[in-house]
């Protein structure tokens, strides 16, 4: 079925199409607004790095067991259920905002804890979302219905949400978080909407029993295993630098609400661009001369931020970035697909995504910690390059595990 028939002809898909679509816009406005209301709360670089960190905790703490619960519950129910959360959520943070004047500091610790709250939600609402398509979409329409909704996320979410946030904050602090409480009770209605036979529940597996079966066979699989690590070194690196970027955005390019949204969309455009080249680059290169090219490109990107002080080479630099992260991603979503059994294929998922993704608020936290470190003795200019230049020599480092560790063909 093409992909205008599939969202004409299929009701239940055009719900999940459209839930997706406004879900993920909401997602794009949060991504510039939260961190922005940070900035207007403090300065303190360790306190903004604690919003962040609080937000992506949650994929340390709830990414092993969100995929045990999501196999035990209702699928519909979870995802409406969830989104209608995160509205209570986004209303809390509206209600911060709109009683936010700058240098409030003590504010930042509610705000933190509502994006703790709102990361929680959305670990166990991103795995429930990957696996109720197969129930509304026929096997055959799989592949067309995934990259249609891919397409969509990414447009929404990454170049219309951003700058969307910029023009939002530019008619008040809270008109973001407004919008957000908007889409995400939206998309919960849209879901709840579907209509769809309750799902037949199965019985409930002993959880340290099924998770070790995933540990075991991770274990023995050393480039797994090698790949796991060096995702959760990229992340802790690309989380030490990019949690300061709002500040660098703000005080070394010298942006507004607006020009950061817009330097986040060109970021977006290079993920976009590197997914289309990836299929072809890692078919040529293979798997271990791809992800070299990919480490390279985030070193590169990262120092060519350290050293920039404008807009337009920040934003480059951002695009090269974005575009060595979908190559990285193309290279190893697909050996993870090729190699992992179908029958543990999400537990060694969690577990995989548990290393790569478990390190990033511990990224947060130290790109904050950079930053008050070394402001005192070089300046805050510098302080606040310091993180993307940590970022490009800790890449070096990767590419020498990947050199030494990676086997040329596999």
């Amino acid at each position: 079925m093409g992909a205008r028939m599939l969202l004409a002809k299929n009701r239940n898909y055009r719900l999940v199409f459209s839930a997706s679509v406004v879900s993920n816009l909401g997602d794009g406005v949060l991504a510039l607004a939260l961190p922005w209301l940070a900035t207007v709360l403090t300065r303190d670089p360790m306190l903004v790095a604690l919003v962040a960190m609080a937000q992506r905790l949650p994929w340390l703490l709830f990414a092993l067991p969100a995929g045990v619960w999501t196999d035990r519950a209702d699928h519909r129910g979870l995802i409406w259920r969830a989104d209608a959360l995160r509205a209570v959520m986004a209303a809390g943070i509206l209600m911060l905002a709109l009683s936010a004047t700058p240098d409030q500091a003590l504010l930042i610790w509610p705000l933190a804890l509502l994006a703790f709250l709102l990361g929680a939600v959305e670990v166990i609402r991103d795995n429930a979302a990957q696996t109720i398509l197969p129930s509304v979409v026929d096997s055959a329409d799989l592949e067309r219905a995934n990259g249609q909704m891919w397409s969509a996320e990414k447009v929404t979410g990454e170049f219309v949400g951003p700058p969307l946030a910029g023009v939002l904050i530019g008619v008040g602090l809270a008109v973001p978080f407004g919008f957000d409480v908007l889409t995400f009770a939206l998309s919960a209605v849209l879901i709840w909407l579907i209509a769809m036979p309750p799902r037949s529940l199965p019985v409930p597996q002993a959880f340290w029993p099924a998770l070790r079966e995933g540990v075991v066979w991770i274990k023995a699989q050393p480039v797994i295993l090698t790949l796991a690590l060096m995702l959760g070194a990229v992340n802790f690196l690309h989380m030490g630098a990019f949690t300061m970027l709002v500040l660098y955005s703000q005080e070394v390019l010298g942006l507004g609400a607006a020009g950061h949204g817009l330097l986040l969309t060109v970021g977006a455009a290079g993920g976009v661009i590197g997914g289309l080249i990836a299929p072809a680059i890692a078919k040529r290169l293979g798997m271990k001369a791809s992800l070299l090219l990919a480490v390279a490109g985030f070193g590169a990107g990262y120092l060519v931020m350290a050293m920039s002080s404008n807009a337009a080479t920040a934003g480059a630099a951002l695009f090269v970035e974005a575009a060595a992260s979908m190559l990285w991603n193309v290279v190893t979503v697909s050996y993870r697909q090729r190699i992992i059994p179908a029958g543990i294929l999400g537990r060694v998922n969690s577990i995989y995504r548990f290393f790569g993704w478990g390190s990033m608020p511990f990224g947060a936290l130290a790109g904050g910690m950079i930053v008050t470190m070394a402001q005192p003795d070089l300046g805050r200019d510098v302080a606040l390059r310091l993180p993307f230049v940590l970022a490009a020599v800790g890449m070096a480092l990767v590419a020498v595990v990947a050199v030494l560790r990676i086997p040329r063909r596999v």
